[in-house]
């Protein structure tokens, strides 16, 4: 691994001790940064000029389906419990072969790449083992940085959701840890739970077990749309079966109709929440959860979500996350009759929220999510000399408002360039891409869904 040095940049390190610089150099050697700083010098290192580019963390997805990516633009008018469920988790997911893990978690990785997020949780439905290992093939042939999440498989709607007492596959994942996920430094494991919402208390408890012999993440799906309707409304017990075994290994993607006093007490045991705006506020799912989570002390950190439904551009959750959370804020102000004489929820605080607070949902904030020395090189540079990015004035401004994929510059992921120049190198982009789009094209064909 060659030795680089990034040269003359606005460095937005997002760590409190190192701040903004201008006209200052990132050194990076063996794939971690060693020192930020002014007039860096390094005999053998590549150079990389970063004038008139703004040089920050690559972006942290806490929560994406990549496999979903050759299905995109399907959902676009769906929502979550009379669409959603029925034509993705009831029938496409269970027409997924290996190949489709493979060819969805390529492309969906290579996007997230090209749009600058260096850092992703692929919650992921594999229908058996194999298809599990050629999803991992997938962000192995990429060089994504991710955790993949080992979650039910998706061929049994029936016997893995609402009241199932199934638990996951021990001896399996065990087995897929070893062998996939143990020895690659690029990688890391999770579990996939369905909580107390979509299984026995037993079996929610029995998983979250799992999990923590395993000494892996789990990350669930809860709190989002009513599901199931028996449990919702003014009888809703938030985390019920597992209130008392919530720690910061656990990862709540959604969480819309947590009460505040849940929030609080997940916030208190250091519980991560994923909130995925886009996909939440067209499909039902309830008002995002981050005024919640900011009410009780935490941030929450942003995703995607479902790739089958929006872009997997990190950048756009955090502008719609920001705004929205302002609309709340500004209107309880107006409600009160006063004016709005300053925003609460800045843009830097939207910028950490997808950087070093998903790095800290996913475990990982002393790897990644700042430009810290010690810490690994996943950095993004973004092109302030564009017609639609220049002046820039604040670079934190510039990054969440004015720019979008097409002014990141590079991208190195542990030290390694995955984009210079704008463009993608990896050759599976063309090789891949006909088996690509005709996988998609065959799970649409055999699952008969009308998009019209």
């Amino acid at each position: 691994m060659a030795d680089t040095l990034i040269r003359n940049g606005t460095i937005v390190s997002l760590d409190p001790d190192i701040g903004d610089l201008e006209d200052a150099d990132v050194l990076i050697e063996g794939g971690e940064i060693v020192e930020i700083g002014r007039g860096l010098s390094a005999s053998n290192a590549e150079e990389i000029d970063a004038s008139d580019h703004i040089v920050l963390p690559g972006f942290v997805d806490s929560h994406i389906h990549l496999a979903q990516t050759q299905v995109r633009g399907i959902a676009g008018d769906w929502s979550l419990m009379g669409d959603y469920f029925d034509h993705m988790l009831g029938n496409i997911a269970g027409l997924y072969q290996p190949e489709d893990m493979y060819l969805g978690g390529l492309f969906g990785a290579l996007e997230k790449l090209y749009t600058g997020t260096t850092t992703a949780l692929d919650w992921s439905y594999p229908n058996s083992l194999e298809h599990a290992e050629r999803a991992v093939d997938a962000l192995q042939d990429t060089g994504l940085r991710a955790v993949y999440t080992y979650g039910p498989p998706g061929d049994d709607a029936a016997t893995w959701w609402f009241d199932s007492d199934v638990t996951l596959p021990e001896e399996e994942i065990r087995e897929f840890h070893d062998e996939k996920i143990s020895d690659d430094d690029l990688l890391d494991l999770a579990l996939g739970l369905r909580g107390p919402d979509f299984c026995t208390d037993e079996a929610a408890r029995s998983d979250l077990e799992l999990a923590r012999e395993l000494d892996v993440i789990a990350t669930l799906h809860m709190g989002a749309a009513c599901w199931p309707s028996s449990v919702y409304g003014d009888d809703y017990q938030g985390f019920g079966a597992i209130e008392d075994m919530l720690g910061p290994d656990v990862n709540v993607a959604h969480g819309n109709h947590f009460a505040q006093e849940d929030i609080d007490h997940a916030v208190e045991q250091g519980v991560s929440f994923s909130a995925t705006p886009e996909v939440e506020m067209q499909m039902g799912h309830g008002i995002p959860v981050t005024g919640k989570v900011l009410e009780a002390g935490g941030r929450p950190a942003w995703g995607v979500d479902v790739c089958s439904d929006i872009s997997g551009d990190m950048a756009t959750q955090m502008r719609i996350g920001l705004q929205v959370q302002r609309m709340f804020e500004n209107q309880a102000i107006l409600e009160g009759d006063s004016e709005v004489t300053e925003v609460q929820t800045t843009a830097r605080d939207t910028l950490e929220m997808a950087t070093i607070e998903g790095a800290r949902a996913l475990g990982m904030e002393d790897e990644i999510g700042s430009l810290t020395p010690g810490k690994r090189a996943d950095i993004v540079m973004i092109r302030t000399d564009d017609f639609m990015t220049a002046p820039c004035h604040d670079p934190v401004q510039t990054v969440v408002f004015q720019s979008d994929p097409s002014h990141i510059d590079t991208v190195l992921v542990d030290g390694e360039p995955v984009k210079r120049d704008g463009e993608l190198h990896n050759p599976l982009l063309e090789e891949e891409f006909d088996r690509f789009v005709a996988s998609g094209e065959r799970l649409l064909d055999e699952a008969g869904v009308d998009l019209e």
